[in-house]
Order: C-alpha cells, then sequence, then structure tokens
C-alpha cells in the first residue's frame, strides 16, 4: 500500500511541475466524474467534461487515482514478491509503470471521450507520449517508495 501510494505521489509530483510549466495535465474531477457516473451504470461519455457533474467528483478522483496506483502497486509485489520490497530493483518497477499506461490509453481516454490512444484529441501522438512518460515516472516512484521502505 504504502508503495503505490508512495509512487502515485511521485506521479503527482511530476504533474505538478508539468503544470507550473504550462503543460495541460489531466483534471482529477473528470475522473471522479466518470467513476460517479460508473456507480449510475454509464461507461463511455462522448465529452467527459460535457457529462453531468457529480456531487464530490474531485475527492473521488484523487481516490481513485491512489486507489489504482496502490493496485499496480499490488501487481508488481505479486509479480515479483516479497524479497523484491526488501531488495529493490529499477527495472521491474519501471517495466510495471510502462505497462500501467496500458489504463488510460485503452480504457480512461476512450471511456471519457478521447478515443483510443487518445485518437480523437488535437494531438493524440503528443498525448500518448506524455501518457507514456507519466506512467515511466510512476514506475520509478514505485522503486524509490520501495527502496524508501526498504532502508527503513
Amino acid at each position: 500500500m504504502l508503495i503505490g501510494i508512495g509512487a502515485t505521489a511521485v506521479m503527482d509530483t511530476w504533474l505538478l511541475l508539468l503544470r507550473r510549466m504550462g503543460v495541460p495535465t489531466l483534471n482529477f474531477a473528470f475522473i471522479g466524474r466518470w467513476v460517479g457516473h460508473l456507480f449510475r451504470g454509464q461507461f463511455a461519455h462522448a465529452a467527459i467534461a460535457k457529462a453531468a457533474p457529480i456531487r464530490g467528483e474531485l475527492a473521488w478522483g484523487w481516490l481513485t487515482h491512489y486507489a489504482v496506483g496502490v493496485a499496480f502497486a499490488t501487481v508488481l509485489v505479486g509479480i515479483q514478491g516479497a524479497a523484491w520490497v526488501h531488495h529493490p530493483t529499477l527495472l521491474p518497477a519501471l517495466a510495471v509503470g510502462i505497462c500501467t499506461v496500458a489504463a488510460p490509453l485503452l480504457v480512461m481516454q476512450p471511456a471519457m471521450g478521447a478515443g483510443f490512444a487518445a485518437s480523437r484529441t488535437a494531438t493524440p501522438l503528443r498525448n500518448c507520449l506524455r501518457s507514456l512518460v507519466n506512467h515511466t515516472v510512476f514506475g520509478f516512484g514505485l522503486y524509490l517508495s520501495a527502496l524508501a521502505i526498504a532502508l527503513v
């Protein structure tokens, strides 16, 4: 759990830096809006920004974001075993981080109206590359969080 929270916090720090440099990043309220509509039985939207707002959507978005980070960390530890937590190595963490880019490209973006791999956006390649970099940073975060835990 701590590895996932730490890795997600590393990714969020990266996203904050991007925002401060003027690079647009995802509005987590839209994740919360999507999740809220999931509970009402609607999976896909033409444009999530135009979907009806959900009460507490920003909180739901952040909660979902961190829960998914913990789930991805659980996958890493499940694949590598408990020994990896005591002696983490970079490559497995990076590999899992990079693989997690499938979630936005194949699930979140299509469900929110952006199309598979952001194909319905003005700059699909740029958006895909941003997602790849963001999830690579998450992979580094997995490693750094595990390393910090191992040192404690």
